[in-house]
C-alpha cells in the first residue's frame, strides 16, 4: 500500500504541522512496514508561481502550438494528481499563514484542478484523506479572533467537498506559545490542545493503518 504524505510548511525542522503528520505516518508504518510512503514538500521544495497559469492557458491551446513552458506545466499537473490518484491514503501538513492558506499549498491545488481528470470531479471520492493543520493564534468560538482562519474551511470545502475524500482534521492551535511573550499566560492551554493534537494524530494513523487494499 501506499501512503501519500504532502507537507505546506517553510520550515524543514522544528514544524508544528510536521510534527503531527510524523506521528500520523509512523503510526501507519507500525501495521505497514515496508510499505511504501511517497512525499512531497511544497514548503520547502516550492512549485513554480508561474505554473498554473502555464496550465491553464494550455488547456486552450492546441498541443502542436504549445510552448514549453505550457507542455513542462502539464506534466507537472499530471504528475500531481497521479500521485494522488495511486495512493491508497494521504496525509496533509498544511499550516494557517497570515490567516489564510498557505501560498505554496494554494498553489499546488490550483495545478491539481488543472488536470482535466479533476476539474468539477470528486476523484478522491471515499479515499482517505488526514489534514494536519496548526494555527499559531487561537481562533475558536468566543475568541477575539474568531473567523479569522480563512485556512481550514477553505482546506475542508477542496479536499471533501470539492475532491470528495473521506477528511480526518486534525488540529492545534497556541503553537507560538513559548515564542511569542505575549502568549505566555496561555501556556497550560497551549500543553493541553498540544496533547490533544498528538493524541488524535495517533487515532488517526492507527485509523488509516488499519486499511487493507480490496480484494
Amino acid at each position: 500500500m501506499t501512503l501519500f504524505r504532502l507537507d505546506a510548511s517553510i520550515r524543514s525542522h522544528d514544524s508544528a504541522s510536521r510534527e503531527i503528520a510524523d506521528i500520523v505516518e509512523e503510526e501507519w508504518l507500525v501495521t505497514h512496514p515496508g510499505d511504501t510512503v511517497k512525499r512531497r514538500h511544497v514548503g520547502v521544495d516550492t512549485l513554480p508561481s508561474t505554473v498554473w497559469a502555464a496550465a491553464v492557458s494550455a488547456s486552450m491551446t492546441p498541443v502542436e502550438q504549445q510552448t514549453a513552458e505550457q507542455r513542462e506545466a502539464v506534466a507537472l499537473a499530471t504528475t500531481l494528481v497521479d500521485e494522488l490518484l495511486a495512493a491508497d491514503a494521504v496525509l496533509f501538513a498544511v499550516p494557517l499563514y497570515n490567516y489564510g492558506v498557505s501560498q505554496h499549498f494554494k498553489t499546488y491545488v490550483d495545478v491539481v484542478l488543472a488536470d482535466p481528470r479533476t476539474t468539477g470531479k470528486p476523484f478522491l471520492a471515499g479515499k482517505p484523506v488526514v489534514l494536519a493543520t496548526v494555527r499559531g493564534g487561537a481562533y475558536g468560538a468566543g475568541t477575539p479572533r474568531e473567523g479569522w482562519d480563512h485556512s481550514t474551511p477553505y482546506l475542508r470545502r477542496i479536499i471533501a467537498d470539492c475532491w470528495g475524500a473521506d477528511l480526518t482534521v486534525i488540529e492545534r492551535e497556541f503553537t507560538l506559545v513559548g515564542v511569542n511573550p505575549a502568549l505566555d499566560s496561555f501556556t497550560d492551554q497551549a500543553a493541553q490542545m498540544h496533547a490533544g493534537a498528538l493524541q488524535s494524530a495517533r487515532e488517526a494513523g492507527r485509523a488509516l493503518g488499519a486499511l487493507r487494499v480490496p480484494v
